[in-house]
């Protein structure tokens, strides 16, 4: 008898900085989405793949869906991804942060008002809750901003209720073929996975202002069987910023190269020979020809 398989897309949506990809890391059990405390941190649509006997779930990072109007070509894109997210999939995870709701919620939910797959609210960083009686009263105003098909109260970064929530999406797969191979975690390049990496490292060594004018490019990438070589390309907007990355004496790069190369070693396995160079390439982030050339596609 033939074993029935089932396979779904499952996307995870949210405002900027809620802890979208920290959940989706967590889930694989493994680090593929970068994260750091600053909002728009995630720029791509990624997907991360998990396969267990026969369920297959292909879950889609999105950039945090926030208010674009005055926006650049860059949050354009962030925003057209996210919102195409939704077109099609099988089932939306949608995330908030605990009892704060936001004007950026409401534009996740606005969006939400069209999809017809079901939807389940997961209240996120419970871990943070002062007092947990806050929660119940919450989780009644939330239940009346729309019909969801659940509420899952959890901590992503703790993985309180994570495996729960993957229970509850299990119910909610189609059955079908799976679209990946059962080792596969990932449908992007080691190349993409390394610039994000390195731009991850760039967001936490730097203020709030320098890591939106800036993004990585890898030029190189050469593995000899023991040893990875690569060398990426930091592009920022302004020689100011040119100045802050590289730091005094070059000790701010040193840094943001050292954090890098170390998590790139980890996730490869082997030793890793990390090269970094900084490059003005003014207006990059609002010009669509470049953030093409750039690698952000709509998928």
């Amino acid at each position: 008898m033939t074993e029935v398989t089932r396979c779904g897309f499952v996307a995870i949506v949210g405002r900027p900085n809620v802890g979208k990809s920290t959940l989706l890391n967590k889930i694989l059990g493994q680090k593929l989405s970068i994260t750091s405390r600053k909002p728009q941190t995630t720029r791509h649509q990624i997907l991360g793949i998990k396969t267990e006997g026969a369920d297959q779930v292909v879950y889609v990072d999105t950039p945090g869906l926030h208010n674009d109007e005055k926006g650049k070509a860059l949050n354009r894109f962030m925003n057209k991804t996210a919102s195409d997210a939704l077109r099609y999939v099988d089932l939306v995870v949608f995330l908030v942060d605990r009892t704060r709701w936001t004007e950026e919620d409401d534009i996740v939910l606005e969006k939400l008002r069209y999809v017809t797959c079901p939807v389940i609210l997961a209240v996120n960083k419970i871990d943070q809750l002062k007092e947990k009686h806050e929660l119940l009263p919450q989780i009644d105003v939330l239940a009346n901003k729309r019909e969801f098909t659940a509420i899952m109260p959890l901590s992503a970064k703790q993985g309180h209720n994570v495996v729960e929530l993957e229970q509850l999406v299990s119910r909610y797969l189609p059955e079908g073929p799976h679209h990946y191979p059962e080792d596969q975690i990932t449908d992007r390049s080691s190349r993409f996975v390394v610039a994000e990496i390195v731009r991850e490292k760039l967001m936490r060594n730097l203020g709030d202002e320098v890591p939106y004018g800036i993004t990585v490019e890898i030029e190189a990438f050469e593995h000899d069987g023991s040893l990875l070589t690569i060398s990426a390309l930091i592009l920022v907007e302004r020689e100011g910023q040119k100045r802050i990355v590289i730091g005094d004496k070059g000790a701010v790069l040193k840094n943001i190269g050292r954090d890098a190369r170390l998590n790139i070693e980890t996730m490869f396995e082997c030793k890793v020979m990390l090269n970094l160079w900084v490059k003005v390439r003014r207006g990059w982030s609002d010009d669509e020809r470049a953030l093409h050339s750039l690698g952000y596609r709509h998928e």
